[in-house]
């Protein structure tokens, strides 16, 4: 029983079990409850977040330890079904603070009590005990532990010993007793002396164990560094390979007629490094003079192209990888591996709505003509975006796998499955034409004014003509997966930036098909491109971000 002398503050009730606190603990949301009551629950009831106990809160444990409470003594039991009580007029009148209860009622007056004589007395209070002591009729016979089952009051006793048969033989049954407990307690020595023993045959297993584990530790890192020796050695082989075909192209260039004479304007170089991400960069958006970048911290960070090249702010809020982002008109789409979309207001920086969009990873995204494009497994959506809340028009269907890159140009949509490219009529949203490729899945798609581009699984870029849709040519020097392709084009000439796997980038002239310059500055895979204002942005897994101009 609990009953309050005084109404404890508000601050002092849990807000789970609406109790005052008992065992208080602090969780990682910075709210306090109850201990048993944060085991029942995950999530915090007053911000919905996950929440896990970090420590005692002992600020609020003073607080309830000084709080004045009626003596359980003192109480009565008046709605068991709620274990409501109230204060007994007839009970203990003393209120004792909290922390100090137990003192107290080891030794209330009013506490109830068997007589230490015999259990087969009534219950008393301790107030009683003395008196009862005086008139107790089941005071036991003083050698009742030899064995005596003699019951009776004071007086009795007092002839009863002069009889008593074991009072006879007690100094012998006294010495045979003091020999038991001295047996006992050799036995119980030699029991730890055992325990002792056994602690240190476990220890000395304990050790054995640990030396085992450091020598499997040891041979571990042996294989660690051998494994990294062979990962440096196959890096070194693939930027060997990066240099002998940059060494191949620069003597096409140099045998071929109509390359035309070198110019130094041509040559793309690094000039600087956005760093924030804490994870691998997978998609780039420009829009104006912003540039956002998507990454597997979850994030999207706007960075400023125009003045400073610094961040101007982080977006958060979607639960997983940031995968695809698109711009039109004054509103930013992020698809995210958490299988939504999120719009955000480009003037204000800020989420403006979210959608459930797909049952899969949101992996590319596309705005044209007011209509949305958003690509998941085996499937393709379309999403209406005249106002700020997006609605869904149609599905389109008979894609054969992953949906990782869409395009939109002039009326037409074309989508990258496996081994296919599919060309939607953005009027009707029919399939008009299918390009049938090799090299397994598409990641990546670019439409220049005379081709259509796709990079794939296996190394390759495959050219097609965008009238006839006829192969043209197959481009070859990436070595890994081409994860992106970007299109800049001048009134003299168009030139195709592609992204791979081997941690390069590619320029390409498409009046002759090859390769210009190879651009080798990211630590890591480059798995992004975006295009603007003549400057290239580029994204890799080394979390960061360079622009090439």
């Amino acid at each position: 029983p609990l009953v309050f002398v005084d109404t404890p503050p508000a601050q002092l009730y849990c807000k789970i079990c609406h109790h005052v606190y008992k065992h208080p603990v602090i969780m990682s949301c910075g709210h306090s409850y109850c201990k048993r009551c944060s085991l029942s629950i995950e999530s915090c009831p007053v911000d919905n977040k996950k929440m896990t106990s970090v420590l005692s809160n002992l600020a609020v444990c003073e607080q309830v330890g000084a709080l004045y409470i009626h003596c359980r003594y003192g109480c009565k039991l008046i709605n068991d079904r709620v274990n409501e009580y109230e204060v007994n007029q007839s009970g203990c009148p003393f209120t004792v603070k909290l922390a100090e209860r137990r003192t107290h009622e080891d030794s209330c007056l009013y506490a109830p009590i068997s007589c230490p004589n015999n259990p087969m007395c009534p219950t008393m209070l301790r107030m009683h005990l003395e008196e009862h002591l005086k008139t107790c009729n089941n005071i036991q016979c003083a050698n009742h532990k030899y064995g005596c089952l003699f019951i009776g009051d004071l007086d009795s006793q007092v002839v009863h010993i002069k009889s008593c048969k074991y009072e006879f033989v007690k100094d012998f049954l006294q010495i045979t007793e003091e020999k038991i407990n001295k047996m006992q307690l050799s036995l119980k020595q030699a029991d730890e002396e055992n325990t002792f023993l056994r602690s240190m045959l476990s220890n000395t297993v304990n050790k054995m164990e640990e030396l085992e584990k450091s020598f499997e530790i040891k041979l571990e890192v042996l294989g660690t560094n051998q494994a990294k020796l062979e990962d440096d050695l196959r890096e070194f082989r693939q930027d060997n390979a990066l240099i002998n075909n940059q060494l191949q192209d620069l003597n096409t260039r140099l045998h071929m007629g109509g390359v035309g004479v070198f110019d130094p304007q041509q040559i793309f170089k690094c000039k600087g490094t956005f760093v924030g991400h804490t994870g691998p960069v997978w998609c780039l958006c420009v829009h104006g003079d912003y540039l956002f970048s998507g990454s597997s911290d979850k994030q999207i960070k706007v960075w400023d192209t125009a003045t400073n090249y610094k961040c101007q702010k982080t977006l958060e809020g979607h639960e997983g990888i940031v995968l695809a982002l698109t711009a039109h008109g004054n509103k930013l789409f992020s698809g995210s591996a958490d299988c939504t979309i999120k719009i955000w207001s480009i003037a204000n920086l800020v989420e403006l709505n979210s959608i459930a969009a797909h049952d899969n990873p949101v992996c590319t995204l596309v705005c044209t003509d007011n209509m949305l494009f958003s690509g998941s497994l085996k499937s393709i959506k379309v999403w209406s975006v005249e106002s700020e809340i997006i609605t869904f028009k149609q599905e389109l269907e008979g894609l054969n796998h992953w949906v990782r890159a869409l395009v939109a140009q002039q009326d037409y949509l074309y989508s990258g499955s496996y081994q296919t490219i599919k060309i939607w009529d953005i009027r009707t949203l029919d399939c008009i034409h299918v390009l049938q490729t090799s090299g397994g899945s598409v990641y990546s798609i670019a439409v220049t004014n005379h081709h259509i581009l796709c990079g794939t699984y296996e190394n390759s870029i495959h050219v097609w003509d965008l009238r006839t849709h006829e192969p043209v040519a197959q481009l070859s020097g990436h070595v890994g997966i081409v994860y992106a392709l970007a299109v800049l084009s001048t009134p003299e000439q168009t030139k195709v930036f592609s992204a791979s796997y081997d941690r390069s980038l590619r320029v390409w002239s498409m009046e002759n098909m090859i390769c210009t310059q190879t651009l080798i500055r990211h630590q890591g895979s480059v798995v992004s491109l975006a295009v603007s204002r003549g400057r290239v942005f580029s994204g890799g897994v080394d979390f960061t971000v360079k622009v090439w101009q």
